[in-house]
């Protein structure tokens, strides 16, 4: 089909950043393709990005800002759209700020709540973390990077200082050997997949994967650890155990870059392969094999995702694979290094932007005093040091009647939160809610004034993926009916805010394109000094840290240093805080994502992709089946202690015996009905990948 223009820019999903050029046609994307010729994807591209861009022209996509009916009512309810009525943006801007502005004067900051947003622009989330800190005065932000990688962020930034992927995904396809752990990257990361599976096909790279369930990049490697879910300490302690025993450590990296190494490697000498086997259901000689593999290799990588960190030991197991990179000097040179795979196209922007409780932009902690001062000189008001709640303290919050406002730009808990009838009861204590958002989803339900927002497609920017690249989104259409970009949202709603409060923010919020607010950004954080769009532009992406702009960007990290100064050994215990099976709950469930769908499935479920995998699913062992009965045509109910959900039935041996398995895309299954609230205590995230189901026959 013939097109008027093409225009080249970011694709929505995932954190792989894939160039892609949307072709337009009478003000529509007809096709998209790969960008040839341009990093990080070189000409490859997933079936989400070659496919499900459609969602942009959705019938369902908000035009109108939207005012709730049945306003202030006492214990809100969750409504459709007619439950609401649209509005002019004066009405609804004024309504969202009286309504805000009257909390702030009658209860302060702390009654605020506030979500950002990881598929939304590094620039919209700058201005949005500025707004909920230099006019509402409150830290209380965060994004679903705390239900994603939070623990990865907790345990690197313990270990090294730093949480960003080490290394690139060009480096990739040259490696010699690595682990891939809790990530099922054929379905959750595609392009990635490429690479890595290139690595072992071409260049005889040695793989070896580490995750309970047989996943399509077990196919590829010279070794399975098929271990027991929530076991993944002891998997790495055992072969630390193996590698400081027949001294396969880097003896001169541990004394030159490196503190601590003594009193762990004491700590590890009861955590043996045989005592690792009785905990992980691992033999003892895999172990040692592994432990030999990665100690004896030149060069060694790790990529994990979510297996590892959403877990109420996510820390414990960031920590764990910290500890085997550093004794074995694995970090600071091409091909090795330790890479948390981000889920979102621009969670690692929105976190770099500071859409975070504890940190301003560029990782400037909120407490520091000179921190804060910079800040507050730059944008001409006094701030507040005291660091925020993280998004399930803010639900906490909610229900205890602490917060009573809650701003949500792009977010959907609804579907994110684990146990969602807790989350859905807290929610409707609420007195005041503002959704920004493309669509009205589970969350927006419940709000009392929507402002219509611009898909990635009608807006400039940047994201920032996985591998820390910052990259252009060019607009390649006009927003729908009256939809605004959020940045713009924001901006207005902060002024109309502030001349309510008696403060005068019209100067700070007086932007007229995405780059003035990428500058104003990239000189308050010293990464991003040398970036601007139009260096992007020209460059085709650049990665942080770029201090000026004479250095090139930084491909991979830890070169000569830690941001810490020397790198963090850790002890582990090893602790078992997962809800367990027992004899009314029998399995272990287990969430994740699959090919077609993207999170929350907000948008591939308004895509084309819909029509190849319509319908939510468990993946049960074939044993399993047989003892309970079920065949391939059972409508089955999966329940926990917390509620329970009705769905199809996916007999197949990927899962091991006793584990579930269920996508996380699909409202009305939502799994998060089953998962249970327990929270990894130094990085706050739930416990997504155990808790105790059973399953029967449906209706």
């Amino acid at each position: 089909m013939k097109f008027d223009r093409t225009v080249s820019t970011t694709c929505p999903y995932c954190g792989v950043g894939c160039q892609i050029d949307l072709n337009i046609k009478e003000g529509r994307i007809i096709s998209a393709k790969a960008s040839e010729g341009k990093a990080p994807n070189f000409g490859r591209l997933c079936v989400k990005g070659r496919f499900g861009t459609d969602y942009t022209h959705h019938p369902t996509r908000l035009t109108k800002p939207l005012i709730r009916k049945d306003l202030d009512k006492e214990k809100r309810e969750p409504c459709g759209m007619e439950g609401f009525r649209e509005a002019s943006w004066d009405e609804a801007l004024d309504m969202a700020a009286d309504r805000i502005s009257r909390t702030f004067l009658q209860s302060g900051s702390s009654a605020f709540g506030t979500f950002c947003c990881a598929k939304a622009t590094n620039e919209d989330n700058y201005l949005f973390q500025k707004f909920v800190r230099s006019v509402l005065k409150t830290n209380n932000i965060d994004h679903c990077a705390r239900l994603c990688h939070a623990a990865s962020v907790a345990g690197l930034q313990k270990a090294l200082g730093s949480a960003a992927m080490s290394n690139s995904i060009a480096e990739m396809k040259d490696l010699d050997l690595f682990i891939v752990t809790g990530s099922n990257t054929t379905e959750t990361h595609p392009v990635i997949s490429t690479y890595l599976k290139e690595a072992v096909v071409k260049n005889n790279a040695r793989l070896i994967v580490i995750d309970p369930r047989k996943i399509e990049m077990a196919n590829f490697a010279i070794l399975h650890i098929q271990h027991k879910p929530g076991t993944d300490v002891a998997v790495y302690q055992a072969m630390a155990h193996v590698i400081v025993r027949d001294k396969l450590y880097s003896r001169d990296f541990i004394d030159r870059r490196t503190e601590g190494f003594e009193q762990y490697s004491a700590s590890l000498d009861a955590c043996t392969p045989q005592w690792a086997e009785k905990i992980t259901g691992v033999t003892a000689d895999k172990i040692e094999q592994a432990a030999r593999l990665y100690g004896e290799a030149e060069k060694a990588a790790f990529y994990w995702g979510m297996g590892i960190s959403q877990s109420v030991h996510g820390t414990d197991n960031t920590l764990s694979i910290a500890n085997l990179a550093l004794m074995c000097g694995h970090l600071g040179k091409p091909g090795t290094g330790v890479n948390p795979l981000r889920g979102q196209n621009n969670v690692q922007g929105c976190s770099d932007s500071g859409g975070l409780p504890n940190i301003y932009p560029g990782y400037q902690n909120v407490a520091d005093e000179e921190s804060a001062l910079k800040f507050e000189k730059a944008w001409g008001t006094d701030l507040n040091r005291k660091p925020g709640l993280t998004t399930l303290e803010m639900s906490d919050a909610i229900g205890e009647g602490i917060i009573s406002d809650f701003i949500i730009m792009g977010e959907n808990p609804l579907m994110s939160e684990p146990d969602l009838n807790k989350a859905r009861e807290h929610l409707s204590k609420l007195k005041n809610m503002i959704v920004i958002d493309i669509f009205l989803n589970e969350t927006g339900q419940y709000a009392d004034v929507i402002l219509p927002a611009a898909a990635f497609s009608e807006k400039n920017g940047t994201f920032t993926n996985s591998d820390r690249r910052v990259q252009l989104v060019r607009k390649a259409l006009d927003p729908p009916g009256e939809a605004r970009e959020d940045w713009q949202i924001i901006s207005e709603l902060a002024k109309r805010v502030g001349r309510r409060i008696g403060q005068d923010f019209s100067s700070e919020f007086n932007f007229s394109r995405a780059d003035e607010i990428w500058d104003e950004m990239a000189e308050l954080v010293p990464a991003f000094g040398g970036i601007s769009h139009e260096r992007i532009e020209r460059e085709d992406g650049i990665h942080w840290p770029c201090p000026d702009k004479s250095h090139r960007g930084s491909p991979y990290l830890f070169s000569d240093s830690f941001p810490r100064g020397k790198g963090k050994f850790h002890e582990l215990k090893l602790t078992n805080l997962s809800e367990q099976p027992d004899d009314d709950f029998p399995y272990i469930l287990s969430t994740g994502r699959v090919l077609y769908h993207w999170h929350g499935g907000t948008m591939t479920r308004r895509s084309v992709l819909n029509d190849i995998s319509p319908r939510p699913f468990v993946e049960i062992h074939p044993d399993d089946a047989r003892k309970e009965n079920l065949d391939s045509d059972s409508t089955v109910r999966v329940s926990s202690r917390r509620g329970s959900i009705e769905l199809d039935i996916r007999i197949s041996d990927r899962s091991p015996t006793g584990v579930l398995f269920i996508p996380i895309h699909f409202a009305e299954a939502a799994v998060n009905e089953l998962t249970r609230d327990i929270r990894d205590a130094s990085a706050k995230i739930p416990d997504y990948k155990i808790c105790a189901v059973k399953i029967e026959k449906g209706r």
